[in-house]
């Protein structure tokens, strides 16, 4: 490259012959209309019919990107752009290339990502679905500003811009619709700078169906969503397990609770002991996936693990384990005596008593069992090693 380029105009492809030669020329004349130095590359992700030949025509520089998906074909055109700039858009025309000043403005300023917004901007009769309009798109966007904060309206906008060397750092991997989301959430935890601006979807003129499936790629959008984040994901439901189990579970065992005409007793007390099981899996899994997550660069470092870890180490979990096993084996014997007291035979009025001291032993057992498992599997998860979270 023998001049720097500001601006680089991705546009994947996969056979939009009727629309991409538009989309391209609209691309060139905003450049030439801005007078800016740059370029537009179409990511072709293996297009059968005449795309290549209609984009090269039009005056963009097709690149071939043999990985299958939408993800893939973005990252493809990105890692060969030559921009300080990037700005991607759809092939299909729903985005009006001619109009893409305030993306610039915003780049300009010194934003490191200005996302497009169609709430704002417009939305032409016909252009979204009903079903992505009024519920897929807003709840995927108040989903991932709930789980990631930030204040982008709309996660899932097709245009938008950003400087490419920091999108690059990002790493994103995924390679199907799902790399809309990825994009915003790493932007937002690697701390980029991030605007909003009023963009308007038009109807796409292709001839055809679109290639995105509402229910599997709003399924994938939300599932990336949540394995991105462990604590919405494991954490904050096995913390309000722990606790309810726990709360209910106490109560229970000073004797039957009424509520109104329920009777709740020892078989509520089972339930409320799995809770506290499985809300303590859920709670570990939380820092096992946090930890994995940041160790192969999936999340970013967290400084309060290291916090955390100063408290929560091997000897730590070892010893609560152990601890909880005592009690369990305290809890069991003394149930074994009650039931010595009816001669190891059929248990009666002492049967709740027996029952209640028999839960609390074996919930003791599992959580003991669990906590010092988890121990060892932390300290596996935490060896030392470049860039990981320190051991504990």
């Amino acid at each position: 490259m023998s001049e720097a380029l500001e601006l680089s105009i991705v546009i994947p492809c996969l056979n939009e012959e009727t629309t991409v030669g538009d989309v391209v020329a609209k691309a060139v004349a905003s450049l030439k209309r801005l007078g800016m130095r740059g370029e537009v590359i179409v990511a072709d992700n293996g297009s059968r019919d005449g795309s290549r030949d209609v984009a090269t025509r039009a005056g963009a520089r097709v690149v071939d990107v043999p990985a299958k998906g939408y993800g893939a074909a973005l990252m493809g055109g990105i890692t060969a752009s030559r921009g300080t700039y990037v700005l991607m858009a759809d092939a299909d025309d729903s985005y009006d290339l001619g109009a893409i000043d305030p993306f610039v403005d915003a780049l300009r300023a010194g934003n490191d990502v200005v996302m497009g917004n169609r709430f704002k901007g417009g939305i032409d009769d016909g252009a979204m679905p009903t079903l992505h309009r009024y519920v897929g798109n807003p709840v995927l966007s108040f989903v991932a500003r709930l789980f990631f904060g930030g204040e982008s309206g709309d996660f899932h906008c097709g245009m938008r811009a950003f400087r490419r060397e920091p999108v690059l750092a990002l790493d994103l991997r995924t390679t199907g619709m799902e790399f809309a989301s990825e994009m915003v959430v790493k932007a937002h935890l690697a701390h980029l700078r991030i605007a909003e601006v009023p963009t308007v979807l038009h109807r796409d003129r292709r001839p055809r169906r679109p290639h995105l499936r509402t229910w599997r790629d709003g399924w994938r959008h939300l599932r990336f969503l949540l394995l991105y984040s462990p604590r919405w994901l494991f954490l904050y439901p096995g913390l309000a397990l722990m606790i309810a189990g726990g709360l209910v579970g106490l109560r229970l065992l000073f004797g039957t609770f009424q509520a109104g005409a329920i009777s709740f007793d020892v078989h509520t007390l089972v339930y409320a002991a799995a809770a506290v099981i499985v809300g303590l899996q859920a709670v570990a899994f939380a820092l096992f996936t946090k930890i994995f997550a940041i160790s192969e660069g999936l999340l970013p470092d967290d400084p309060r693990l290291g916090r955390l870890f100063r408290y929560i180490t091997l000897e730590t979990g070892l010893v609560v384990g152990v601890g909880l096993l005592i009690v369990g084996l305290g809890t069991g014997l003394w149930a074994v005596r009650v039931w010595s007291e009816a001669r190891f035979g059929a248990l009666t009025d002492e049967t709740p008593t027996t029952l209640r001291l028999a839960i609390v032993s074996a919930t003791a057992f599992a959580l003991g069992s669990e906590t010092m498992l988890a121990s060892f599997f932390l300290s596996v998860l935490g060896l030392r090693r470049r860039g990981s979270t320190p051991p504990v």
